[in-house]
């Protein structure tokens, strides 16, 4: 959302960012009712993010706030990259034989949590591209799993972080009715479609999109 708002919109890099996180909101709840249906979210693993996560998110979005619009820009597209390596290194390496026990995941995903709070709330992303690598690397999960729970939990963290950014002026809410509108059909669409494929290709995928996306903002 936030490229097409700034490419094609002409919205400015905080403005684009906190609109985003308002429609993130709706995004999360079409997708993760279309993981459930799947049987792909977990409901313990989605609450101990969020609660880590909602208490990040408004940090986040005053830290964005303080930021100039080029260093803003720049920082998103390196978050990018980063987060797309990886992803990548996830797919060449082999799968842990034993999984994390209990006490080591409660740490894996509360610490996943807070960091997801500040950056998705300065970042205006969901909870995707900050969640799901470390639920795959450190916690073992299925990258299906990962991805409907984290959509899930990013429910009430992206409220948190869009009413920081409103209370600033960085949500257009003209945009918001729309941004529903193509949350529900988008969420259905893009959430079957995910199930459908291998998880081998769902990280490739999802990682290509995320190193374009970096490299043509950190050239900016």
């Amino acid at each position: 959302m936030i490229p097409l708002m700034t490419w094609l919109g002409k919205l400015s890099q905080h403005k684009a960012h906190g609109t985003s996180l308002a429609g993130i909101i709706f995004t999360a709840i079409v997708g993760a009712g279309t993981y459930f249906l799947h049987g792909a979210v977990d409901w313990k693993i989605a609450a101990i993010l969020a609660a880590s996560a909602s208490l990040f998110a408004r940090f986040g979005a005053l830290y964005a706030h303080s930021l100039p619009e080029n260093k803003l820009k720049k920082a998103f597209g390196f978050f990018l990259a980063v987060v797309s390596v990886l992803v990548i290194v996830k797919v060449l390496l082999p799968s842990p034989g034993h999984p994390p026990g209990f006490w080591v995941n409660v740490v894996i995903f509360l610490s996943t949590g807070a960091a997801t709070g500040f950056l998705s709330g300065m970042m205006g992303v969901g909870g995707g591209v900050v969640m799901i690598p470390p639920m795959v690397i450190l916690a073992g999960m299925s990258q299906h799993l990962a991805q409907g729970t984290s959509l899930l939990a990013m429910v009430p963290v992206s409220v948190s972080g869009a009413l920081t950014h409103y209370r600033l002026g960085n949500v257009q809410v003209d945009l918001v009715p729309g941004l529903f509108v193509g949350a529900v059909v988008g969420g259905y669409l893009g959430g079957t479609a995910a199930n459908l494929l291998p998880d081998l290709y769902l990280k490739l995928i999802f990682a290509g999109v995320l190193i374009s996306m970096g490299l043509k903002y950190m050239r900016n």
